[in-house]
């Protein structure tokens, strides 16, 4: 069981910047003891404190305090990219709908780099049937106004919205419908991102990003109620 959170250490942050400027395996089985101490370890701790925060305002959240549950992996998957680094320069933290993990549900996801944070709620990518049910209630009166302020409130707290994919309305709908735009996105999130602030390496830092994921939820839980 991890630590009550008490604040990021500093050799968390020499050990990601290291990585990323040290990215292969010779340097990262020399600092695999910094691996373990200040990173998976800060990272099970964060997961703790942020988890019971979240479910506050999201109840049906679930998270789990280990590599391969809420804490991403740092080994990389080489096998389709042409970017052949074998470990991630970053500390990634998920916290899912539904009882099996995975990206099918929306949720909170966490990164931190040696010199940023970044804070996002929602879906990157809707699969066909969920794609098709986004598109639909875009398009519903009722659902639709609702998708709309909820997108107000999340600018209104400063948060921001990920830019859609598609250039175009995709074809079959109207180009012209008063939320036409929102049809180009294949997938919705808010989000903010910016330099790793004073609280990270406090224990108010669970609490500082509880509030970044409270503002950016009205997202995230219009597409819990519509996919």
């Amino acid at each position: 069981m991890a630590d009550e959170f008490s604040g990021l250490p500093p050799k968390t942050f020499r050990f990601l910047g290291g990585l990323s400027r040290n990215n292969d395996k010779a340097w990262f089985e020399e600092h695999r003891g910094d691996y373990d101490a200040y990173y998976v370890e800060p990272g099970k701790a964060l997961v703790l404190a942020l988890g019971p925060l979240l479910q506050k305002f999201a109840p049906q959240v679930q998270f789990e305090p280990r590599v391969g549950g809420s804490i991403a992996r740092v080994h990389r998957d080489v096998r389709f990219t042409k970017d052949k680094s074998p470990y991630k320069d970053h500390l990634d933290l998920w916290f899912w709908h539904g009882h099996q993990k995975g990206w099918n549900a929306p949720g909170f996801f966490f990164r931190l780099t040696e010199k940023k944070v970044l804070l996002g709620s929602g879906m990157h990518l809707f699969d066909k049937d969920q794609l098709a049910n986004y598109r639909a209630a875009v398009l519903d009166p009722k659902k639709g106004a609702a998708l709309s302020k909820a997108l107000k409130a999340v600018a209104a707290d400063g948060e921001s919205t990920g830019e859609p994919v598609r250039k175009k309305v995709p074809r079959g709908f109207d180009a012209e419908h008063p939320r036409a735009d929102l049809l180009k996105h294949d997938g919705l999130h808010a989000y903010w991102e910016g330099p790793v602030p004073k609280e990270a390496r406090t224990a108010a830092f669970p609490a500082w990003c509880a509030e970044h994921f409270r503002a950016q939820w009205p997202v995230g839980k219009w597409l819990l109620s519509v996919l």
